[in-house]
């Protein structure tokens, strides 16, 4: 194998799992020790230059780095991220001073942003500080998108998004709100320098069985149910209610039926526990609540009597894999259950719906009705209009959205600079050395058990009766300075000077985790199995040295890594040192 070339901005950027898995690219565990040294402030700032809602996804976020993260190889549970970014969102004061300061002379173009959600946020909040003009469209007489619409305020209370949605809109944002856009010809026809179209996928998907038609008084589409509570259109239920489906917006409105008056709420799923696509802490929350929730059970019918709902009858099925893995449901031979219910609350999916594009614009759309985009620019196939967030690809959750109008809003400010769109700005990165003595380092160190802390709960029967009542209650700042005291610091990373090694295989000795080993080079494959405890972890990548004196090389296993830095402690000659690793999100400007 050749040398690694640590030199790559996006070699030790993949060493950082959590903030490698994080769509935004937050930098979690710089912020994780800004919390431990009180600094909540720093911390937030640190959040919102990357992820932008850090008071929402404090709550909210699907947590895609919480099962990349180191802690969860050594204690089996990952370090709480996402809950510790919201320790810094609740405790950080009054920031509004340290907010971008707009220019007041603008640049002499101006932005349309069709849709008021997580991405198209994102785009004013990127583009603005640049003298953008920025008009927001969108039909709610509040910004937030399907951040206000579809996560309950016991989930995100609204002076949360409130607070944070308003950072960006006294950017000096033009809003639009109780604004319907229903033609984006008309829209063309103004003098936008360019478009964004950030409106979600907001058409909940249907279910047509026999008696839907029959019963459509009582049967609700999931996201439209949610959208209707939030804006008090609905505030009673029947007692007995069916939920069907087993995604994030399922749990949504099985509890939300909870609080508005269901007694008896049930979740009825088609496929079995293990392949519900709702998170794993959403269902917890959802049980908790004495949510019975039924799988393998498909619905075939809904029962109606005198025009009125009786309950669905549903089937029984059991789950087949193939060698391939992919899953038949397939009777199991049981007979048929009838449930009653009062009402029924459809949550199986959502879809793109684009009704107010006209055909003849030149925009080009696939089978599914989804806009054929470039993956890299979010650029449609009409050049000044780019599409983010749920809208571009499909549903998925509100940081992937911000993640998508970061790069909508560099691929902007190109077009609008008549420079190529694929172009992107590089990142920013420092390697800075944390040796402050012999054996002391500028940050906690030690590797031992350490189990994840729980997050407080408020009493069930003070929630269950006030839908607005926060759930969850967050860490307390002593329990969060212990909760950060677990991060492992993997943007701490082991450098190693081959001109500085004497071979002396001290490092190799007190590794914790057997992840370095000095043998012969090889083919990656047959080197794998040499090392001292094979690695086997193919994804995450090897770090090889040059050639030493002995014509051997260091190879070490970045997957089992625990950035200790005992390997450094105990060099003789400080041939292995340790550097914190900054990684700056490639954006089309630095807010801090």
């Amino acid at each position: 194998m050749e040398p690694t070339d640590i030199t790559n901005p996006e070699y030790f950027h993949k060493v950082v799992d959590c903030q490698y898995a994080c769509p935004a690219h937050t930098p979690v565990p710089e912020y994780i020790r800004l919390i431990a040294a009180e600094r909540y402030a720093d911390a937030y700032m640190v959040n919102w230059e990357s992820n932008v809602f850090p008071g929402v996804l404090g709550r909210t976020c699907d947590r895609p780095c919480e099962p990349a993260c180191r802690r969860g190889r050594v204690d089996e549970e990952p370090v709480a991220i996402c809950r510790l970014k919201r320790v810094a969102a609740d405790n950080k004061g009054d920031v509004t001073s340290r907010m971008p300061v707009i220019k007041k002379q603008k640049n002499g173009k101006k932005i349309c942003l069709i849709g008021g959600g997580p991405a198209s946020l994102t785009v004013a909040r990127d583009l603005a500080p640049l003298g953008y003009e920025i008009h927001l469209y969108d039909e709610w007489h509040k910004g937030g998108g399907m951040m206000r619409t579809q996560i309950p305020g016991f989930r995100l209370p609204e002076k949360v998004l409130d607070e944070e949605v308003g950072y960006i809109l006294n950017m000096g944002i033009h809003t639009h709100f109780n604004h319907y856009v229903d033609s984006m010809k008309e829209i063309l026809s103004q003098d936008y320098a360019a478009v964004f179209v950030g409106t979600g996928a907001p058409k909940g998907r249907d279910l047509i069985l026999p008696g839907r038609e029959e019963a459509k008084a009582n049967v609700h589409i999931g996201v439209e149910f949610l959208a209707s509570v939030a804006f008090e259109h609905i505030k009673t239920i029947g007692k007995k209610v069916i939920i069907l489906g087993g995604g994030n917006t399922a749990m949504d409105c099985c509890r939300t039926s909870r609080r508005l008056g269901g007694e008896d709420v049930k979740v009825l799923v088609r496929s079995p526990f293990a392949d519900m696509k709702a998170s794993a802490w959403e269902i917890e929350d959802a049980k908790s609540e004495d949510i019975p929730i039924l799988n393998n059970m498909p619905p075939k019918e809904f029962v109606v009597e005198n025009g009125k709902l009786k309950g669905m009858i549903f089937g029984k099925v059991k789950a087949t894999y193939d060698a391939n893995g992919k899953r038949s449901l397939i009777p199991s031979g049981e007979p048929d259950v009838f449930i009653e219910a009062d009402d029924v609350i459809i949550a199986v999916g959502q879809d793109n719906a684009f009704p107010w594009i006209e055909k003849d614009l030149g925009i080009a759309f696939d089978k599914w009705e989804v806009p054929v985009l470039n993956k890299v620019s979010f650029q449609s196939t009409l050049p000044g209009v780019f599409f983010g967030g749920d809208s571009a690809f499909g549903p998925s959750n509100i940081i992937t959205s911000v993640a998508h109008g970061h790069q909508a809003a560099i691929s902007i400010d190109q077009f609008c600079n008549s420079k190529d769109v694929l172009e992107r700005p590089a990142p920013t990165t420092n390697l800075f050395k944390q040796k402050m003595g012999i054996h002391e380092w500028m940050y906690d160190s030690p590797v031992e058990d350490d189990d994840r802390f729980k997050v407080p709960h408020a009493r069930k029967e003070l929630t269950l009766k006030n839908i607005k009542a926060e759930v969850e209650l967050g860490f307390d700042v002593q329990t969060a300075f212990k909760e950060a005291q677990r991060c492992l610091n993997c943007d701490v990373q082991t450098v190693f000077s081959a001109s500085k090694c004497i071979e002396c295989d001290a490092c190799m000795d007190i590794c914790p985790t057997s992840s370095i080993t000095f043998t012969m080079n090889g083919e990656e494959d047959e080197l794998r199995t040499r090392l001292l405890a094979p690695a086997e972890n193919k994804s995450q990548d090897l770090y090889i040295s040059g050639e030493l004196h002995t014509k051997r090389v260091m190879v070490k296993d970045e997957d089992v890594c625990l950035h200790c830095g005992l390997c450094a402690e105990r060099c003789p000659t400080s041939a292995w040192d340790m550097n914190k690793f900054l990684y700056g999100v490639t954006k089309v400007t630095k807010i801090i």
